[in-house]
């Protein structure tokens, strides 16, 4: 049986007397465990697959959004002060999304709520996603929904934690200020079916843009092939 679930170890990220020390520092530490660790979880997990196998590495994450929106920066006249709307509902959806800079592309789904239920339907929506033959390796943080025994991993992928508080370890998190500052900022949405309508939109547009995903989510410690 291949194994379809790594894991970072919580423990052994960093040292006991880490809470003590400073956030950057603390983080800086976190990021150089998942560097030197990266290599050789990537290596394990190749040398389960049949040989010759392609190998894609993922980032996953999910971000909320709804009517309760983001304000971000536009441009304006000097001299003016352009308004901005902003909405006291609270209707929103999830939009779980993972990226693949090696393929410049992604694979997403909107949802109501993030939960195990949820994240199951994303994985096998990344799994059709992922080129045939390919096995792929989903990089995500820590959330229960992510590490719990009841989710279900198709065969075809396996899940790498990164270390705990590091969200800058994660590329994703750079798609979704894309998204938010290019096209979902500064918008007041009608009801619940126009959120998921301009998300939907949003992600549309991220994939029709050659080298978008490829320009904000690599990264030189982060490619495959330098490591099989």
């Amino acid at each position: 049986m291949r194994p379809r679930w790594v894991a970072c170890s919580r423990s052994r990220a960093l040292p006991m007397s880490a809470p003590d020390l400073p956030i950057r520092v603390r983080h800086r530490m976190q990021s150089s465990v998942l560097k030197k660790e990266l290599p050789a979880q990537i290596t394990e997990i190749a040398d389960t697959l049949p040989p010759g196998t392609p190998v894609e590495l993922w980032f996953q994450d999910e971000m909320r959004i709804g009517q309760k929106n983001t304000t971000v920066y536009q441009w304006a006249r000097r001299g003016t002060r352009p308004r901005q709307p902003a909405d006291q509902r609270y209707e929103s959806v999830y939009l779980f999304g993972a990226l693949c800079p090696a393929r410049d592309t992604g694979a997403a789904l909107v949802l109501p709520m993030a939960n195990t239920k949820a994240m199951a339907r994303h994985l096998a929506e990344i799994s059709a996603t992922v080129a045939p033959g390919s096995h792929a390796i989903i990089l995500l943080d820590q959330a229960g929904w992510h590490t719990t025994a009841k989710l279900d991993v198709p065969h075809n992928l396996s899940l790498v934690c990164i270390p705990p508080a590091t969200p800058e370890l994660n590329p994703a998190e750079n798609v979704w200020q894309y998204l938010r500052q290019t096209y979902l900022g500064n918008r007041v949405f009608k009801d619940y079916e126009d959120i998921i309508e301009r998300v939907c939109q949003a992600w549309r547009a991220l994939l029709a843009e050659p080298g978008r995903i490829e320009s904000i989510t690599a990264r030189d410690w982060a490619c495959v092939d330098q490591y099989l």
